[in-house]
């Protein structure tokens, strides 16, 4: 998908290039090539072209290591935002660095101002949707990073022998692709999907959807709709509705209040950027668990979206009991009573669990989650945490047993699912750079580690000299003073 390249656009465009140059980015390639039985060995491959996906390629790429992603979606539809996010503008502050790695110039903050101007900066509040993505695409191509779309992985393979083999279906066909280290930049639900209740299994599948699903909600017209949940998506998959038509939109909330304060914004600083990983267990999941308890607020402008249409009703304290599919309607029996609806919509959230995951069914049983090494202390008990990969320091996956699935660690995780061991440097806009650079750094360290003999051996070989040998003239031996003979 190619944008309009704006006077404006084109001048950053060449500031970026700049000052990549100025840094001497990207760094050349160091990496030892080891092909494999005449195949080409990639030294990392990234699954998924997201935010996450490309800030790990670009930190990849400055580190002088090749790092291609591979992604599913039609080119320019990576992630959510264009596709299943239904919000107006994003959360987070606009004036976030995001992605940018540092460079000025590559924040959508230059994005923005390069095409509209200081004065439509000021006066933006937040980052549009669609706008966000229109950047992420920019982002891409101004960094050229190789991204190869319509390419679905259908298994990850670690192997014995130091590579990581790929599975992947393309336009082209179905073929293999090897790498020595492989990164999953899924998204929030990769490691899983959504979580769905019971009850949603023995209704119509055309009468719900969870609010992750990609579905068409102007087919919402004139129905009784029901969203269970008041969180975010909750919010705006309830406001797409109403304005697609709905007759009516019941927010079935179990909380007597919707949550305020957002705890996790208020925990955001540089300390916990770069010492959450250094944590003691206890504290990291102290943290963790006091956020999720607690849980993050609906923003506020998703919120209004809602609340300000009559036939929008909140009810609060409002648990599900059950749902079933009675004389063509869905009766949803709850603690304030029955409330018919036509369509229900599950803002119910995403489960950690590489079982549903075909792709994942060679590292499932194996992968080390943090149940396998740490009880809580009581009241703290949480499934989410409990279910969350147990990671080395550069993101890694780690064995349950010991040798039971040789190269496990070869595979890394780049995603949400990441927050227990590394805290949100891997999923959310605020500190994806410190993420992707840490991630970077710990990757080329393991590569450079594996092949020091044969880096070593480079060494040895150099033979580039820096002086010719005829720079200087050799002195004479001083004369020696008749006094100073002994």
């Amino acid at each position: 998908m190619t944008q309009p390249l704006t006077p404006g656009l084109a001048a950053l465009e060449a500031r970026v290039r700049q000052d990549l140059a100025w840094l001497d980015l990207p760094s050349k390639d160091w990496v030892i090539a080891l092909p494999h039985q005449g195949s080409d060995v990639l030294p990392v491959a990234i699954i998924g072209g997201g935010m996450a996906g490309m800030a790990a390629s670009a930190a990849l790429l400055q580190l002088g290591i090749k790092a291609p992603i591979f992604d599913q979606s039609p080119e320019g539809f990576e992630g959510p935002w264009a596709t299943t996010a239904r919000m107006e503008t994003l959360r987070s502050p606009k004036q976030l660095t995001g992605p940018a790695l540092g460079l000025p110039s590559l924040t959508f903050r230059a994005w923005f101002e390069a095409q509209f101007g200081l004065p439509a900066w000021d006066a933006l509040d937040k980052i549009p949707r669609l706008q966000w993505m229109d950047y992420l695409r920019w982002y891409r191509r101004v960094l050229e990073l190789d991204v190869r779309n319509q390419h679905r992985v259908h298994a990850v393979l670690p192997r014995a022998d130091g590579l990581v083999a790929l599975d992947i279906e393309s336009p082209d066909g179905r073929g293999t692709v090897l790498a020595r280290r492989v990164v999953l930049a899924t998204g929030r639900d990769g490691l899983g999907g959504a979580w769905v209740p019971a009850f949603a299994r023995l209704l119509p599948p055309e009468r719900w959807a969870h609010s992750s699903d990609a579905m068409d909600y102007r087919t919402l017209a004139g129905m009784r709709v029901g969203v269970i949940g008041a969180g975010a998506s909750a919010m705006d998959s309830a406001a797409t509705a109403l304005e697609a038509g709905a007759a009516s939109v019941d927010l079935l909330i179990r909380r007597p209040d919707i949550p305020r304060v957002n705890k996790g914004k208020g925990a955001g600083n540089a300390g916990m950027t770069h010492g959450f990983l250094d944590l003691p267990d206890a504290w990291k999941w102290r943290i963790r668990h006091y956020i999720n308890v607690q849980q993050t607020p609906p923003p506020q402008g998703s919120t209004l979206r809602v609340s300000q249409r009559p036939n929008a009703r909140f009810n609060l304290g409002c648990a599900i009991l059950d749902v079933q599919w009675t004389d063509g309607l869905l009766k949803a029996y709850t603690s304030k009573g029955l409330f018919t609806l036509d369509f229900l919509i599950l803002s119910t959230g995403f489960r950690i669990d590489w079982h549903a995951r075909p792709e994942f069914a060679a590292l499932a049983p194996h992968i080390r989650a943090w149940k396998d090494r740490y009880t809580p202390p009581a009241g703290e008990e949480d499934a989410e945490l409990a279910d969350s990969p147990d990671l080395g320091a550069a993101f890694e996956l780690q064995e349950r047993r010991p040798g039971a699935c040789p190269g496990l660690s070869r595979v890394h995780c780049f995603c949400y699912p990441a927050a227990l061991t590394h805290g949100t440097v891997s999923g959310d806009i605020p500190a994806i750079s410190d993420g992707a650079k840490r991630l970077a750094q710990g990757i080329a360290s393991l590569l450079y580690r594996e092949d020091i003999e044969m880096h070593y051996t480079r060494l040895q070989a150099y033979d580039e000299p820096e002086l010719l040998g005829n720079e200087w003239t050799p002195a004479d031996s001083p004369a020696i003073e008749e006094g100073q003979r002994t």
